[in-house]
């Protein structure tokens, strides 16, 4: 009967993982190719000129994909170490998530007032030599959105904004938990062995 649910997790973890690094693929290719055929053009931060989508993007993409291979691989070997490890790295991201959201809720002005500063010091750059990616950006947010369309635009998806971020945090807990129990089974399986 253990057996039957180790088997039944093992799967279903690795089904999850599998989803999980392949989404890490798609997030690491798009950036790679804004990377080569935009540059850096969402570059608008003066304070932070290496923060670019692509930067981003290739970021994120290969950190998720490193924890969905790591968890692919601790399910189908059933190995508590790696199974550990992909709960300790997918905590982490989570609690990393939930921090920067409640201090985005909780400094929103001042959040504000600094991306509006930022983004002035960053159009007196416009044009200089050496900032054709914070250029080409102003020059999409002039033509397209100005900041206040941009803000009024996430106001106006908030919710939208809100199921994603709720989506994702239970992605997450369904995550910990498929690795939580597995570890939990294949240290049982392990016990009844020795």
């Amino acid at each position: 009967m253990a057996r039957g649910c180790l088997q039944g997790v093992k799967y279903l973890m690795f089904a999850f993982n599998l989803l999980f690094w392949l989404g890490g693929c798609g997030i690491l290719g798009v950036g790679i190719w804004l990377a080569a055929t935009q540059g850096n053009f969402a570059t608008l931060s003066s304070s932070f000129p290496s923060l670019s989508a692509a930067n981003l993007l290739i970021v994120t993409g290969t950190f998720v994909m490193a924890i969905g291979f790591v968890g692919c691989i601790g399910a189908i070997k059933e190995n508590r170490c790696l199974l550990l490890t992909f709960f300790v790295l997918l905590l982490l991201v989570f609690l990393l998530e939930a921090t920067v959201a409640i201090l985005f809720f909780a400094y929103t002005d001042k959040i504000d007032r600094y991306a509006q500063r930022d983004l002035k010091r960053g159009l007196h750059l416009y044009g200089t030599p050496g900032n054709v990616g914070l250029t080409n950006a102003w020059s999409i947010i002039q033509t397209d959105p100005c900041y206040e369309t941009v803000k009024m635009w996430l106001q106006e998806n908030l919710l939208a904004v809100g199921v994603f971020g709720l989506c994702t945090a239970l992605v997450q807990i369904l995550g910990l938990t498929f690795a939580m129990t597995m570890y939990c089974q294949v240290v049982k399986a392990d016990t009844y062995r020795a």
